[in-house]
């Protein structure tokens, strides 16, 4: 009764951590998804200078392929995991066990692998002014609409201030991304009128903040790490059931012990007489064989009495 109890405690644990695993490989898969549109966004801003080595090394284990596959599989391992518990099946277990540790191996050996501090400094700002001169022309339109993409986002203008617009460009006014209220023309209006009306801080400390880390990286990494964790769990739930249910099935039950059955050669004691007696005390085989041999012998007994009898 106990191990039963115990069976039932461990596969209620088990379907606990197979729902979380599902909730947290969406929700790592969405947090991914999300940061890899704003660190595309950091990456066209900063091609070909130290900032996009750092930003590369920062966000590489967030969005790393093998990472990705790894919640997508873990999504899959879960729902076997789930249907050998519910079924109690051993060559399930087994095989969810052996998936958990191979996946766990695999992120283990991704995050020392990519896990690196980016070396960037405030004043590798001053090289994404170099993009700047390209912003407005034919051939660089995707530049254009990454920087007024950024700019939109994190509410920024410029690189340090909104007048590395006018100082690297031949432009008379900042881009109309840089209006907190954007309508068409609202940057000339602002450079003429009102200049609080444009984003009073430059992009560049925006990307510094972001390739040191932003609060969806934090939420990744707490999310990795308690997979990892809640992996961990599962394996070692999943080597417990496995024994259990293992040397259950084994052990036999007290019910299954049967009785011996009835030897029905096991000779009958039946006494008639002395002349039965000395009959009985030979006949081990049967009780047909021992039935017949009285009846003959209380026929002869009967015969002698009235031979008797008749004498006297």
């Amino acid at each position: 009764m106990a191990r039963e109890d115990a069976v039932k405690c461990l596969r209620c644990l088990l379907y606990a951590l197979n729902l979380l695993f599902w909730l947290m490989s969406v929700c790592v898969l969405g947090v991914a998804a999300w940061i890899r549109d704003s660190l595309n966004t950091v990456l066209t801003l900063t091609a070909h200078t130290r900032l996009e080595e750092a930003a590369v090394l920062t966000y590489s284990p967030a969005v790393h392929p093998v990472f990705i596959a790894v919640c997508c599989l873990l999504f899959i391992v879960a729902m076997v995991g789930y249907c050998g518990t519910l079924r109690c099946d051993l060559l399930l277990l087994s095989w969810y066990f052996c998936s958990l540790l191979l996946i766990f191996c695999v992120e283990l050996a991704s995050a020392v692998w990519t896990y690196d501090e980016p070396s960037v400094q405030r004043s590798d700002m001053i090289s994404l002014k170099s993009r700047m001169p390209n912003f407005g022309l034919q051939r660089y339109q995707w530049l254009t609409h990454t920087w007024n993409s950024f700019q939109t986002e994190f509410k920024c203008c410029g690189v340090i201030y909104f007048t590395d617009w006018l100082e690297m460009t031949e432009m008379e006014f900042p881009p109309d991304s840089c209006c907190s209220n954007q309508y068409p023309g609202c940057a000339r209006h602002a450079n003429m009128h009102d200049l609080s009306d444009l984003h009073q801080e430059g992009c560049g400390p925006k990307i510094y903040s972001f390739i040191r880390g932003t609060k969806q990286l934090q939420v990744l990494r707490f999310l990795g790490v308690s997979i990892g964790v809640a992996q961990i769990l599962a394996m070692a739930l999943t080597l417990t059931l496995l024994w259990a249910l293992y040397y259950g099935r084994k052990a036999p039950e007290p019910d299954s012990i049967a009785p011996p059955p009835h030897d029905d050669s096991t000779p009958l004691t039946v006494t008639h007489g002395a002349s039965g007696e000395a009959q009985q005390s030979g006949c081990n085989r049967t009780n047909k064989a021992c039935n017949i041999t009285n009846n003959s012998a209380n026929a002869k007994t009967s015969d002698l009495q009235f031979e008797m009898e008749r004498l006297s």
